[in-house]
């Protein structure tokens, strides 16, 4: 690795006072071809470009961004990492991500600061309850860890949660994924960036595309802000635009694009330890490393391309934050923003290859994304490179709204949206 970051070369640069690191990645312009072309330019796109460069040796690849690497919904989120999902797609699918998050670090050489402090997921109904311990035993027969707390537990495990039977929405028990925790979501677009930039991947910000050029029913190329690129595969990692991009190609996605809000607070001394989440009232929160709370929501009501949403999503959200942790009643709010995410109608993402030869879509992951980051990169990856679904991936084709071969994930209630 040309720049190994170390303890050694951490005192090396000491000595001219930290003015002489290289650049983490190159600002290359586009070549005229490239073997494949990832477009979008956040987590999810850079670590496809990572693994087909690593574990496919395809090096002439381009990730093309129309912004900043990052800067779409990847530095958005709200940096929870979890795999208890219900359906054993969905299971397999995200535990193959976590297990990669536990040694992310290392591979790339870029402290992502994965932190494995714990997420759990609180019941507030009868209905809730039997939900969350059917979760619990489905985790479990697929070997994920699982565990179902009571309210008493629940107390012991986050103290600051108001326990009390008289609030409106009453903590009758949750679960805990020991293994699940947080991320740094800056941190793992930069560290991807970096690694495949090390392995001869063009990384072209402020490229936006405005179109994709056919010839039949394949693939050759893209028009770019930067002219025409030439390549036989491209895949599309776009979020909330997924669908503008297909619509270029002629394509229509079974998608919504929706904001998806969060804010975050004034930095305070660490008062929780762990991610505590809630479907019912629909908020969740966690402490970033700087002392913020990390509070987020669900979806907007309505679709829009928006990085903002209503205010009337923030304020039920704080109601709710504030039931449970009367702790947080006089803090301050520090920011609030939004993403743009794309929901399909089952609450799974796509992870597929199309009709047009040359052409693949990673999309529809709603309000979970951030989590499976490296395993959405690895699976899509291989299946760009091979031109076939990896087993993991299978169950996530575009066909399955033909097919009615759904994973469902909303009636499940894993999801937020």
């Amino acid at each position: 690795m040309r720049n190994k970051y170390s303890l050694f070369s951490l005192v090396k640069n000491a000595f001219s006072y930290h003015e002489n690191w290289g650049k983490a990645w190159k600002d290359p312009e586009p070549k005229k071809e490239y073997d494949a072309i990832i477009i979008g330019g956040g987590g999810h796109g850079l670590a496809t470009a990572y693994y087909l460069a690593k574990k496919h040796d395809m090096k002439n690849i381009a990730v093309v961004e129309k912004g900043w690497i990052g800067g779409g919904n990847t530095g958005r989120n709200t940096t929870i990492i979890r795999s208890n999902y219900l359906w054993d797609a969905s299971a397999g699918l995200y535990d193959h991500a976590l297990k990669i998050w536990e040694g992310l670090s290392q591979e790339l050489n870029y402290n992502v600061m994965f932190s494995q402090r714990g997420v759990m997921n609180l019941a507030h109904n009868l209905q809730d309850v039997r939900d969350l311990k059917r979760r619990t035993h489905a985790n479990r027969l697929n070997g994920i860890d699982a565990v179902y707390l009571n309210t008493e537990e629940v107390k012991k495990f986050c103290p600051i949660i108001n326990t009390s039977p008289n609030i409106r929405y009453p903590v009758l028990g949750g679960t805990l994924q020991r293994r699940a925790g947080t991320a740094r979501h800056d941190a793992v677009a930069w560290g991807y960036a970096r690694g495949a930039d090390e392995m001869g991947v063009d990384i072209i910000q402020n490229c936006e595309v405005k179109g994709i050029k056919r010839n039949g029913d394949a693939v050759e190329g893209i028009e770019t802000t930067k002219g025409f690129i030439k390549t036989k595969k491209i895949g599309v990692v776009a979020a909330g635009h997924s669908s503008v991009i297909a619509n270029m190609a002629g394509l229509k996605l079974p998608l919504e694009s929706k904001p998806l809000q969060a804010l975050v607070s004034e930095p305070v001394k660490p008062i929780i330890d762990t991610v505590v989440m809630s479907n019912a009232v629909h908020a969740y929160v966690s402490q970033s490393d700087k002392g913020e709370l990390v509070i987020g929501a669900g979806t907007d009501d309505y679709v829009s391309y928006s990085q903002k949403g209503s205010h009337d999503i923030v304020e039920g959200t704080l109601n709710a934050i504030l039931e449970l942790y009367p702790i947080f009643s006089r803090m301050r709010m520090l920011r609030q923003w939004g993403g743009i995410v794309d929901i399909c109608p089952d609450a799974s993402p796509i992870i597929s290859k199309t009709s047009i030869k040359g052409l693949y879509f990673n999309c529809g992951w709603g309000t979970g994304g951030f989590k499976a980051t490296p395993g959405s990169g690895d699976l899509f990856a291989h299946t760009i490179a091979n031109d076939e679904p990896h087993k993991l991936n299978a169950a996530f084709n575009i066909n399955r709204f033909v097919s009615g071969d759904l994973v469902d994930e909303h009636g499940a209630a894993a999801v937020a949206h």
